[in-house]
């Protein structure tokens, strides 16, 4: 399970303190809250807290709300978290230009709690179900996780690495990182942050990927490709097989047989 009890942690943005004590009265029940004053505040709260989604007012002193969204989604380490846009700009062209820097939703003040709480509470639903998507489907590439282009770019590097170096059953998060040429550190909070997985368990669901690959195609026997994907045996390959997918490897090869012969 990647489901977890512990709540998401939000970060709210506004040069007004009335708003923000407004804004986490309506939701400290449901997710822990971090607040900043402005973008660059917000930006130094970034390099220490996982934050998870952050709403943000516009017009701001020292650094607006576009200024932090465009850091936020062309930044490495924080492209991932999604951005809702808080204003008193109702312009088309406000709404286009936070939109195009990569706002992940955009309201228009004054706004109701309703509409808020609905907007945040399903970007989170759509990430988690994009995540479990992701874990329990043998063919899904992992790339369908990604929210930006550095997202996307971040995970083909990563799954491409993996690959490369699959066959080799002590890979762990040390070898990725240096392989990566990142921190362990920095590499843990990223694939944690986008995937809620840990280095080791993404490790784990790619060389599965790649044996559910193997086992489609149909040219190698069961106990080859275990060793092909980097398990040590066997049985603790079909295991983990079956744990993930909730089908043994057997099976979906038979199942995957049984579809070329109808095609």
């Amino acid at each position: 399970m990647m489901t977890t009890d512990i709540l998401p942690l939000l970060l709210l943005v506004d040069d007004n303190e009335e708003i923000l004590e407004f804004l986490e009265r309506m939701l400290n029940t449901r997710y822990t809250i971090l607040k900043a004053a402005d973008g660059g505040e917000a930006i130094s709260m970034l390099e220490k807290e996982a934050v998870q989604l952050i709403v943000s007012d516009v017009m701001m002193p020292v650094m607006d709300g576009f200024e932090l969204c465009k850091i936020v989604k062309s930044n490495f380490e924080y492209s991932h978290i999604p951005v809702i846009l808080l204003t008193a700009k109702n312009t088309i062209q406000s709404k286009v230009e936070g939109l195009e820097l990569g706002a992940d939703a955009y309201i228009e003040k004054p706004f109701s709690k309703e509409h808020l709480q609905a907007q945040i509470a399903s970007l989170l639903s759509n990430r988690n179900m994009i995540r479990e998507f992701f874990a329990s489907s043998p063919l899904v590439h992992i790339k369908s996780m990604a929210h930006s282009k550095a997202d996307e770019r971040f995970l083909e590097t990563l799954n491409d690495t993996i690959f490369a170096n699959i066959e080799d059953i002590d890979l762990d998060v040390e070898k990725l990182a240096s392989i990566m040429n990142m921190s362990r550190i920095t590499l843990y909070r990223k694939i944690k942050a986008i995937s809620v997985l840990t280095p080791i368990e993404l490790i784990n669901i790619t060389r599965l990927k790649k044996a559910a690959e193997l086992l489609a195609a149909g040219d190698h026997k069961i106990y080859e490709i275990s060793y092909l994907v980097g398990f040590s045996s066997q049985s603790n390959f079909a295991r983990n097989f079956q744990k993930q997918f909730n089908i043994t490897p057997t099976e979906y090869m038979h199942s995957k047989q049984l579809d070329r012969k109808k095609k």
